[in-house]
């Protein structure tokens, strides 16, 4: 008997989600706990795993769409075996029985062609044989079609086929709930508070040179890479405790002082970016910092982080420079009062001691939410930043 396949809840304050891709489609088998649908929010993204080693039946729901906590979604048979080939006669006659309106046909080849496509076909001058099926059973849908040929997905009946290699097509897609969510976030911050940025720059040679030195019995202790982003964060709670206002956030006519430091770091994830949180980073080492960044990077990639690890957090860390960026103003991730943002490690001549050298340098950057933070108070907080990572045996030290 089929199982139902219900949105799972995600989160507190989430009742509705937004449907990915389905990873198993019907007829196509799965293992106990694979992943057979994504499911989006404006936090996180999951997969609804399968119940045990089976199939999906029937979907309800499809890309894009919107379904409530705990509605069915689509059934699940456990112990199901592989739909048999489209060629067959009983693959045909399946296929028939569960037409909306018309039976489909059946293409020279055995291919099964849905109604919607054959029109699609008929409008492309295509044939079947020229296009993968992927529907249900083998059959050939009108999105196959499409997909064959993007630039005539919106062709009106009987135009002539776009000439190949010279169209110009457009695609139109949803946004996720995470890239609005991104997209509020933003605008949000730009329209609350009052942001300004201020900058620095940072002779990174002490701790490139110290990372070179001890990278290979770091590695061998403590099962991680030793980063630039541990340094940062170190130097960041150190100057969070000097200059409180970066760390405090604005909350109606009050000012929130808080006497902890969640760090948040920045990082690119598989649906864009995420802000995973570091909890208590003033009580963590360097090793600890690194092996958590490596562990959110992992899990980002994979949409694997939950919404608790993505929550809160009092400061903010953005690394563009793992892109290239040589210079930028980051944006404030509210109710926050400020982010750093690091950038591209760049060779430039420095005048040091009236000698002109050449030094690995890095621009930095802190936005701050000028209600609470003042520039002076600003500006001594990237001082202290810089102080501290140029010379990194002061985070030891404390001093």
């Amino acid at each position: 008997m089929p199982v139902e396949l219900k949105v799972p809840s995600v989160g507190e304050s989430i009742t509705e989600v937004q449907l990915g891709d389905w990873l198993k489609k019907p007829g196509e088998l799965a293992r106990a706990d694979e992943g057979l649908v994504v499911i989006e929010t404006d936090k996180v993204t999951v997969e609804l795993p399968a119940p045990g080693a089976g199939a999906v039946v029937k979907t309800l729901k499809r890309k894009g769409d919107k379904a409530l906590v705990g509605e069915v979604i689509g059934y699940f048979e456990v112990g199901a075996q592989p739909a048999p080939p489209p060629a067959t006669a009983k693959a045909s006659a399946a296929a028939a029985d569960s037409a909306p309106s018309s039976a489909p046909a059946a293409a020279k080849g055995g291919k099964v062609v849905m109604p919607s496509a054959a029109r699609e076909l008929a409008q492309r001058g295509l044939s079947a044989a020229e296009v993968a099926a992927s529907g249900p059973l083998g059959r050939l849908l009108k999105e196959d079609v499409q997909r064959h040929t993007p630039a005539m997905a919106s062709a009106p009946a009987g135009a002539a086929p776009a000439r190949r290699g010279g169209a110009r097509s457009e695609e139109i897609v949803p946004m996720t709930p995470i890239r609005k969510r991104i997209a509020e976030r933003l605008v949000q911050a730009q329209s609350t508070a009052a942001i300004l940025t201020t900058f620095n720059e940072i002779d990174m040679s002490e701790v490139m040179a110290l990372r070179k030195a001890h990278q290979e019995r770091f590695v061998e202790r403590h099962k991680t890479k030793l980063g630039f982003m541990s340094f940062f964060v170190k130097a960041a709670v150190e100057a969070l405790k000097e200059i409180p206002q970066v760390n405090a956030e604005v909350r109606g006519d009050d000012i929130v002082y808080r006497h902890y430091c969640d760090i948040g770091i920045a990082v690119g994830g598989g649906k864009g970016l995420v802000v995973p949180i570091l909890r208590n980073a003033e009580t963590l080492g360097i090793a600890d910092i690194e092996r958590a960044i490596g562990e959110f990077g992992k899990r980002a990639q994979d949409n694997k982080l939950t919404i608790d690890e993505l929550t809160g957090g009092t400061f903010t860390i953005s690394n563009g420079g793992v892109y290239g960026s040589l210079l930028s103003t980051p944006i404030l991730n509210p109710p926050q009062s400020g982010i750093l943002g690091l950038h591209a490690i760049q060779e430039r001549p420095m005048a040091i001691h009236g000698q002109v050298v050449i030094r690995p340098m890095m621009y930095i950057a802190l936005s701050y939410d000028h209600r609470i933070v003042d520039g002076r108070e600003a500006v001594t907080f990237l001082k202290r930043i810089k102080e501290l990572v140029e010379s990194p045996t002061r985070l030891l030290l404390e001093v």
